[in-house]
């Protein structure tokens, strides 16, 4: 795949992700036991969730426009669904009564990680060289 291509590909992705990071909160009430964590956390725990998706969700719809100029959000995205989904599945595993994110929010963590790296070329996820003085 050329680079063109990709960055076109990139744009529409961060623009989707963007999207459905915004609906985190109706796919909750939708699958609650695929997207929500019944343990105890109660609505605080869903509203600060929420509240954390949908800023990022804004952050990478506006990264669309540019990704090159956001390479660092990309990262960010990239790496934080990873270890969200890494540590989701440990305590899915650990906790029986949270099994169904094993097939709700983890893989679709998994799945942002996926398709952002792939579509991110190894020069835009290369950190930025801090100016020698």
């Amino acid at each position: 795949m050329d680079d063109a291509k990709r960055e076109k590909l990139l744009k529409i992705a961060l623009m989707t992700i963007g999207a459905v990071f915004f609906a985190i909160y109706p796919l909750s009430l939708i699958w609650p036991s695929g997207w929500q964590w019944h343990s105890g956390h109660g609505q605080y725990y869903l509203q600060m969730i929420c509240g954390i998706y949908a800023v990022l969700g804004a952050f990478l719809i506006a990264a669309a426009r540019n990704p090159s100029e956001n390479r660092s959000l990309i990262s960010f995205t990239i790496w934080s669904s990873i270890v969200h989904a890494g540590i989701m599945s440990i305590q899915a595993v650990y906790d029986r009564q949270e099994i169904s994110h094993l097939v709700g929010d983890v893989p679709a963590l998994l799945l942002v990680a996926a398709v952002l790296w792939y579509l991110s070329s190894a020069q835009q996820l290369r950190p930025v060289a801090v100016a020698q003085r």
